[in-house]
């Protein structure tokens, strides 16, 4: 095949680049750092939005949008906010362009300088809370419960498809509460809605963490985080949901008149996803073959190629392929036919297989006169002849066994990874070796975590929230004593 991939074993790196490029995802830019979604991996995103969106809509949440452009100013207004972005800002400077006078094309026209540079939004805490001070007064005004879906920039130097871009797509909401409780149990709950959705649609396991001190959100008093293990053993954060306190309420001196008639700050929270989650879906479930996607948002979900010689056997094809895509398609299942002749049925099996489509049907004039259909599903690779009657039942119910199976086998992955480590030689033989989570004790210190940081390369990715790892021990590194075990482990 033309497209051959490079194997996880060879280079996991290279693999990944070779399924997100072949795969037809995403391409290169010509912008350094940013990439083009193409429309198969647009879908595929749009498939992830769709359901988000309505899943935040079901929890009392609705869109808006903010500004692209914020002033610089406003991110000098919480201190922890620009320090934690300050070196991820794209800068707008001039706000004209004219002809060079050498003949050279255009110039920044040094007349058109801004009396106030605007920064490229890197996320919108500042611009928004500028804005909620407009709209609440009372207690009555509240909660705000609004999302923005949009493009930020983070001036990366360092960038790969999908898990980390200059410029990237993604949903990320920000609410107002009257209340400390309030806000608590929102940042609590989207975290869960996070949590649903990568579980349930993605099938990737996660594990429900907050961050360290040294790992929150810049200006947040808590950070919630949602971690999966991807098939190197690298860790993957893929969610984040932040309660902010009133810190951005008292830097946009947002205050509300109380029920008992007192003025009070805003308590507020934040929360996103990204397009670093098509990333994750790739690095977690696929295979040398190419992309593996799960049913419930696979831009494509069945794919009938047809078998045949001679126009006569393409005519009796045609017309049983219209009558089951037409039953997949009233069944809300997205199908296609792929009858296009320019291409040989083999070069159309290896294309679907490497875009992950979970179920292909085989349609050739000798199965449709014993009256069955050959079934090849992506995840297992599995072929089966079945009874063409109620075949597309069968299919439906197969979509949903091929999506339990891949949360299934991802899972004992991830299970499997998970190791407890009670010693330094322990914990870092494990992180060379094997990978994945480590759960090791550590004294709860700034210092000692960026020391292991240092040494390992390894970071805290959260305090899980249950009772994973509640029990007392001492520091893996300073011997000191410590309250529980944390998750460990490298990460993108």
């Amino acid at each position: 095949m033309s497209k051959e991939i490079t194997s996880r074993q060879q280079d996991y790196s290279q693999w990944y680049n070779d399924l997100v490029l072949k795969g037809g995802l995403a391409d290169y830019s010509a912008v350094r750092g940013c990439m083009v979604i193409k429309p198969y991996g647009f879908a595929l995103w749009e498939n992830m939005r769709d359901t988000l969106d309505k899943m935040f809509k079901d929890t009392g949440h609705m869109n808006a949008y903010f500004p692209l452009f914020i002033p610089k100013s406003f991110l000098s207004k919480e201190a922890a906010h620009v320090e934690g972005f300050a070196k991820e800002c794209a800068v707008v400077t001039h706000y004209r362009l004219k002809n060079d006078p050498d003949g050279k094309g255009v110039i920044v026209d040094p007349e058109a300088k801004l009396e106030e540079e605007l920064i490229v939004r890197p996320t919108s805490e500042t611009i928004i809370w500028n804005t909620y001070k407009d709209w609440i007064q009372s207690y009555r005004d509240l909660p705000i419960l609004v999302n923005q879906w949009a493009n930020v920039v983070r001036w990366e130097m360092r960038t790969r498809l999908f898990l980390r871009t200059a410029e990237f797509l993604w949903q990320e909401g920000h609410t107002a509460h009257a209340t400390q409780e309030e806000a608590e149990i929102e940042a609590r709950k989207m975290l869960d809605v996070y949590a649903e959705f990568v579980e349930e649609f993605m099938a990737v396991p996660v594990i429900k963490g907050v961050k360290t001190e040294s790992e929150r959100f810049a200006g947040a008093v808590d950070t919630y985080c949602i971690e999966a293990l991807m098939q190197d053993g690298k860790a993957l954060q893929a969610g984040t949901s932040h309660f902010l306190g009133q810190n951005f309420a008292k830097a946009f001196d947002v205050q509300f008149l109380s029920k008992e008639n007192k003025q009070e700050y805003v308590w507020a929270t934040s929360w996103g996803v990204s397009t670093r989650l098509v990333g994750a879906l790739v690095m977690a479930h696929s295979d040398d073959e190419g992309l593996v996607l799960p049913p419930r948002i696979a831009p494509l979900q069945v794919v009938i190629v047809p078998i045949y010689k001679g126009e006569e056997q393409k005519a009796l094809i045609d017309a049983r392929a219209s009558e089951i895509l037409a039953n997949l398609k009233a069944m809300g299942i997205r199908a296609k036919y792929d009858d296009n002749d320019n291409n040989r049925p083999g070069w159309k099996f290896a294309e679907y297989e490497l875009k992950g489509v979970p179920v292909r049907v085989t349609l050739g004039a000798r199965d449709l006169a014993n009256n069955q259909i050959e079934i090849a599903r992506r995840d297992t690779k599995v072929k089966e002849l079945i009874h063409a009657d109620g075949i597309s039942q069968y299919i439906d119910g197969l979509l949903l066994d091929i999506q339990n199976n891949m949360f299934k086998k991802a899972k004992a992955y991830r299970d499997e990874h998970i190791t407890r480590a009670d010693s330094w030689d322990e914990f870092v033989q494990l992180l060379d070796n094997k990978g994945g989570f480590i759960l090791a004790h550590w004294d709860g210190t700034a210092e000692t975590e960026n020391e292991i940081k240092e040494k390992t390369k390894a970071t805290i990715r959260c305090i899980p929230i249950d009772d994973m790892g509640l029990e007392e021990g001492v520091c893996i590194l300073s011997g000191k004593p410590s309250t529980r075990r944390v998750l460990f482990a490298r990460a993108y």
